[in-house]
């Protein structure tokens, strides 16, 4: 599996794939064209517009989360272990994609799923999967990185509470934090994000009807 990102041009598109002891073989697919909702938030004006001191701290974050998103590790999850457990009970009130202006100001479209909860509700792992990241970031807030091998990762923000370490194993439905409202919110809820080969991918594909 690959993830495509958002700003990928429509048209085609393929990748190769090389096996042991097989010849390396090509995959073309298309990439269709789709149209996102926007979506207008109000939230606090420090969040939008950065102070030098936060737009330093942001920068440090960012450098700092680049090297956890490049995670690859063994085994790959096998494809029947792929349905992922609901993190949190919830509606989910913005899906992936949408495009997003903030106090007016247009911004990166939504790179995640967010379900509205109660503050302190507990979030809890979709997958087995390694702790490879925590922490308290400018616009993310309360932090939980996840790795469920093969360069799977999943990503928890939002939180009241942070309930693990890294390098801490999970099983599947294991309680990682509970759900808050730090960082650019305008309400308690949790932002679900899941990121396959360095690329940010709609959580609702591996989530259980």
């Amino acid at each position: 599996m690959v993830g495509i990102p958002l700003a990928t041009t429509p048209g085609p598109a393929s990748i190769t794939v090389e096996s042991t002891g097989a010849a390396a073989r090509d995959i073309a697919y298309t990439v269709q064209t789709k149209q996102y909702r926007e979506q207008r938030l109000s939230v606090d004006g420090k969040h939008v517009d950065l102070s030098p001191e936060d737009e330093a701290r942001f920068e440090r974050e960012r450098a700092h989360q680049a090297v956890v998103r490049a995670t690859f590790s063994r085994p790959e999850p096998s494809a029947d272990a792929l349905a992922m457990q609901v993190p949190v009970p919830g509606p989910r009130s913005s899906s992936f994609g949408l495009r997003r202006v903030f106090n007016g100001q247009p911004r990166q479209p939504h790179s995640g799923m967010d379900i509205a909860a109660g503050v302190g509700t507990p979030v809890r792992s979709p997958l087995p999967a390694r702790v490879i990241d925590t922490g308290d970031y400018f616009f993310n807030g309360n932090t939980v990185w996840l790795d469920h091998g093969g360069g799977l990762l999943t990503l928890h923000c939002h939180l009241s509470a942070i309930d693990v370490n890294p390098g801490d194993l999970l099983h599947k439905g294991d309680r990682l934090g509970a759900v808050g409202a730090t960082g650019r919110v305008t309400g308690p809820h949790l932002h679900f994000g899941v990121m396959l080969n360095r690329t940010m991918v709609d959580p609702a594909l591996f989530l259980r009807a």
